[in-house]
Order: C-alpha cells, then structure tokens, then sequence
C-alpha cells in the first residue's frame, strides 16, 4: 500500500487491527507495522509469538525477518526503550534532537519544539521550559533571539 495517499497509515492501521482484533491488548500491541508480543512468563510469550506467527501465515502476511527481534528484554518501540523498568528516552534520538541547529525562524523553532515535545513526559516543566519559544510562534510576535530563548536551548 502506497503510504503517501493521505488515508492510507489509517486504512493500514485498521485492516492491521482487524486481522489482530482478538489478540490486540491481550497478547500483542500494534502499530502500523510494528508488533510487539507480549506474556508474563517465558512459556506465555512462546504461545503468544506462536499464535500471531500463525495469524501472519493464515492471513499472508510477509514479515522482515532482518527487523524482528525475538525473546528480547527491552527494545525501542516508536523511538521509546521499553523494559520490564518501564519506558525510557533513546538517548540517540536525544542526540538527534541536542545536534540540531538553533532554530532562526519561525518554521524551525515549530519544528525544534515539535521534536522535544515527543519526549515532553520525561522533561520536568516542559511546558514552563518551552513557553519563550513558543512566545516566539505568536501571530504578530517579533523574532527576537534573547537570554530567555538561549536559556532553553542551553538546558
């Protein structure tokens, strides 16, 4: 399927939903095409990946083989690591993110805030954080590159 139609991520996502329905939140968590499997004990997650291989195979479903990852204790899940500890950032994609220039126009500043809002749950203060930044995205706002907006970047 071609994704830059503008409906199809959304017709994907749901024919990858309905394909899954009775094993979504149960056993497995979807994404477009990414699949985690999931159980509580090692003999669990064995019969769980089990079912969904066998749902992949009766639904023709081809998988990547070079992508997937099995019997793994944590891995990076729309750009988060996910353990038995819980949710962390990928600190690559944070690198990504402290490499960027300092933004000089509007469209970059959207874009930089666009970029550290996706881990605004792990930023204490976030939106505190932001606000001389998104000051600078007001309607008639004058682009003025202060102590204020160099503070936020530099923290």
């Amino acid at each position: 399927m071609p994704f830059g139609l503008c409906n199809a991520p959304a017709t994907f996502q749901r024919c990858m939903l309905s394909i899954f329905s009775d094993m979504v939140e149960r056993i497995m968590e979807v994404f477009m095409d990414d699949i985690t499997i999931y159980g509580g004990t090692f003999e669990e997650c064995l019969v769980n990946l089990e079912a969904v291989l066998n749902r992949c195979i009766e639904k023709d479903l081809v998988l990547n083989w070079d992508k997937c990852h099995f019997m793994v204790h944590q891995g990076i899940v729309l750009g988060h690591i996910i353990s038995e500890k819980g949710i962390k950032v990928d600190k690559a994609k944070v690198e990504l993110i402290v490499k960027l220039p300092s933004p000089t126009i509007v469209k970059r500043v959207r874009q930089f805030l666009g970029h550290a809002g996706f881990y605004r749950r792990f930023i204490k203060d976030f939106s505190k954080l932001s606000k001389p930044l998104c000051e600078l995205l007001a309607k008639d706002a004058k682009f003025i590159w202060d102590q204020n907006v160099k503070r936020v970047l530099i923290n």
